[in-house]
């Protein structure tokens, strides 16, 4: 997915956490605009929280009936981690990519130095179209690497009483993906039974948030081992959790579904700027400046002539990392 709405209070992102939170955050409706059309809820990043582990970005495009038509358009410095909830799309990408977006089905696309990719509804008429889209933020040791593309059909399943899951990325309960992570993490799809109230098994050292998707849950996310706070979280909402937890209790009345997303603090500082995750200022112009000038670097879409999504201008002042508020050190 590309971003057209550009501003500041996204710019940049740093990574200091400390302690056991629960802090529900809001998703913002942002409209794509264009021949799109299409509106998407964005829940990271989040002016206090701009990342929760490597993963630094979060919009869900749906439901709603639409008729997609993203067209090629840049990525350098993540991963995009596109997990389907309704409807169809097809992925094109200039390392030959072409595929089918559908449900159940884990869509990663690492960019490494530079790639491109566009991102269609299927048919010419609207449809019903759901989905999660992520970026992860890729560390130093793999941020300049060649572009990848990876589709998962079939991804690991944990059952646990009252509690489905599908490993996306990463570690969950001792089960593991087989897409290629490059920093600890995790995302996972848990379907609660209704009625039911489940424990989540959580890695301490690892900073978590919960994601509603469907229906509703309640948590217990008391930061006082004695105590006991329960917090509900809808399909608009997600709860960061912080760090320092070993496990978390979930409640769901009716039955719900959620994404549980969390890692290793990241420990590098980031720069996000429209579809690019950098380190510097010159570095985020060099990739507007080869997106615009037809750079090799990003290659050709197959499929297309010369249509492209055209970078933004940049903003008037200098890049530079904002230190996150929520969860911060010292």
């Amino acid at each position: 997915m590309s971003r057209l709405d550009v501003g500041t209070e996204d710019l940049a992102t740093a990574a200091e956490c400390t302690g056991p939170m629960a802090v529900l955050l809001e998703a913002r409706e942002v409209p794509l605009g264009g021949v799109r059309n299409m509106h998407v809820r964005r829940t990271l990043p989040q002016r206090d929280l701009p990342m929760v582990g490597a993963w630094c970005f979060l919009d869900r495009f749906g439901p709603q009936p639409t008729r997609m038509r993203v067209e090629p358009h840049p990525h350098i410095g993540l991963q995009t981690v596109t997990w389907p909830l309704l409807g169809e799309v097809r992925h094109r990408d200039t390392i030959g990519s072409d595929v089918v977006v559908t449900r159940g089905a884990l869509n990663l696309m690492t960019s490494g130095h530079g790639i491109a990719h566009s991102e269609y509804s299927l048919g010419e008429e609207e449809i019903p179209l759901d989905a999660l889209q992520f970026w992860v933020a890729l560390p130093e040791s793999a941020r300049h690497m060649a572009p990848a593309f990876e589709q998962h059909t079939e991804l690991p399943h944990l059952s646990l009483p009252g509690l489905e899951v599908l490993v996306v990325m990463g570690e969950f309960g001792g089960v593991t993906s087989p897409a290629t992570a490059h920093t600890p993490i995790v995302g996972a799809e848990l379907r609660i039974a209704p009625g039911a109230t489940v424990r989540l098994p959580l890695n301490a050292q690892w900073e978590h948030a919960l994601l509603g998707v469907e229906g509703a849950i309640e948590v217990d996310a008391a930061t006082d081992p004695a105590g006991s706070e329960r917090i509900r979280v809808d399909d608009k909402a997600m709860l960061y959790l912080g760090i320092d937890r070993d496990h978390i209790d979930v409640h769901s009345a009716e039955g719900a579904i959620v994404f549980l997303l969390g890692g290793e603090p990241f420990s590098e500082q980031i720069i996000m700027w429209w579809n690019f995750v950098g380190r510097t200022h010159e570095e985020i112009v060099a990739a507007r400046a080869d997106w615009e000038n037809d750079a090799p670097r990003f290659g050709h879409v197959p499929g297309h002539g010369g249509e492209r999504i055209p970078a933004p201008p940049m903003p008037g002042v200098r890049l530079t990392t904002r230190q996150r508020r929520l969860g911060r050190r010292g």
